[in-house]
């Protein structure tokens, strides 16, 4: 927990302080955001959903772009500017009055979140290696459920009063606990030997520090294109496949339980549920996705359990009250499971099959694939599974399943690759 928390790396340290106030932020947002749309700035919830929906394509774009410009402006720079661009978007919502305001304000937030993951993910691979990178991830992650749940919380006094006053603090709260997040970002340079050059990756025992780079790791940033790589991108769209599961746990399983006989209180108890087990086993699930064949392995059966979950789901809708909720219980058991291995198979694949030379690049990619199913899992999910019921329910099954045979497809090919040209015969060297 200590580690967690508080950790000894530098970076990781700086990192975990700025997603506490990240996270605080998002769980503040998340509780009071639809409400001040609504009920205070006085949009039509169809005006939010769609300025949100053009907001996650504009997520979509910038989360390549701004791995690319990782590569090249150094990802701690981005990092920080970019959490500085979305405090600042956050703060601008007490001034969206109309929806042309609302939706060109949260393209810029929605843009900028996207750009802070793509350059926290091109850090992390450009400053660890090996185990201790998709360890550093997990932690992370950890932070991020346990802070957002603090967030949510404490937004709970802006429901209490249930003022226009206090969502506009609320709001305003959010803007400034991201603005907070910017400096442990900030202020790493000094404190970090060795991050002005670019954070090259550390020996591969996971040990903090900058260690060698070797050659390739030195040639300049652009020799190597994700978009080129259809290994890599084949990982990112059956990964983008799994990661479609998000939309079914924010959207889904609540229009769902609701048309169940289950009380809606069970969309709460799913919800702590899934917080308590992620903080409990994400680091855990994680110890080995660093190896690509034991990531992708892990991806495959996360599916496994996101198909069982769809089905269990689905069975809820068919039973009494009781027998309902225990199915619920049960899918969202397998749910949460599922989400944690696809997590952590999805990291260890992102960064172990992408090529150093281009870490900001490769991991801008493989943000924008979770950005394009956090756009589309939404329509998605209330298209099958909402609207028709135990037969949608078997064809999101289906997909995940897809998903993750072909990640666990990719991840073996990648690493017979890689056995293949750490094995191949120097080439012979002519005299002159």
């Amino acid at each position: 927990m200590r580690e967690t928390f508080h950790p000894t790396d530098p970076v990781a340290r700086a990192l975990t302080f700025s997603t506490m106030a990240f996270a605080l932020s998002s769980g503040v947002f998340y509780t009071v955001s639809t409400l001040y749309f609504t009920r205070v700035v006085g949009l039509a919830p169809t005006t939010v959903g769609l300025g949100l929906g053009l907001a996650g394509g504009a997520g979509v774009l910038a989360a390549y772009g701004a791995g690319r410009l990782s590569d090249r402006a150094g990802a701690h720079r981005v990092l920080a500017g970019s959490t500085a661009l979305m405090g600042v978007a956050m703060l601008a919502y007490q001034f969206a009055g109309d929806a042309v305001t609302f939706t060109a304000v949260a393209c810029l937030t929605v843009a900028a979140r996207a750009a802070t993951g793509s350059a926290k993910q091109a850090l992390l691979a450009r400053w660890f290696t090996g185990p201790g990178r998709v360890e550093v991830r997990a932690r992370m992650r950890v932070v991020t459920n346990v802070f957002i749940g603090i967030g949510t919380v404490v937004a709970g006094a802006a429901l209490l009063a249930d003022t226009a006053a206090a969502y506009h603090v609320a709001m305003a709260t959010a803007g400034v606990l991201l603005l907070g997040a910017c400096a442990p970002v900030v202020l790493l340079p000094r404190r970090t030997p060795g991050l002005a050059r670019r954070l090259a990756p550390v020996a591969p025992t996971g040990s903090a520090g900058p260690a060698p780079a070797s050659p390739a790791d030195q040639a300049p940033a652009g020799t190597a294109s994700p978009w080129r790589d259809r290994t890599y991108l084949a990982s990112v769209a059956f990964n983008a496949v799994v990661a479609l599961h998000f939309g079914l746990q924010t959207v889904g399983v609540p229009l769902w339980i609701a048309s169940t006989d289950a009380p809606t209180v069970m969309v709460s108890v799913l919800l702590v549920l899934n917080t308590v087990l992620v903080a409990l086993l994400q680091v855990r699930a994680s110890r080995g996705s660093d190896d690509v064949r034991h990531a992708g392995l892990t991806v495959r059966r996360a599916s496994w359990l996101l198909a069982g979950a769809c089905l269990a789901y689905a069975l809820a809708g068919h039973g009494s009250l009781v027998v309902a909720c225990v199915l619920l219980v049960i899918a969202g058991l397998a749910h949460t499971l599922g989400e944690v291995l696809g997590e952590a198979g999805g990291w260890g694949m992102a960064f172990e099959l992408a090529d150093p030379r281009a870490a900001g690049a490769y991991q801008g990619l493989s943000q924008t694939g979770y950005a394009v199913a956090s756009m589309v899992s939404p329509a998605l999910v209330t298209a099958t599974a909402i609207d028709h019921g135990a037969p949608g329910w078997a064809l999101l099954a289906a997909l995940f399943l897809a998903g993750g045979a072909g990640a666990a497809a990719v991840a073996r090919r990648g690493a017979r690759s890689a056995a293949e040209r750490a094995t191949a015969p120097e080439p012979a060297q002519v005299s002159g």
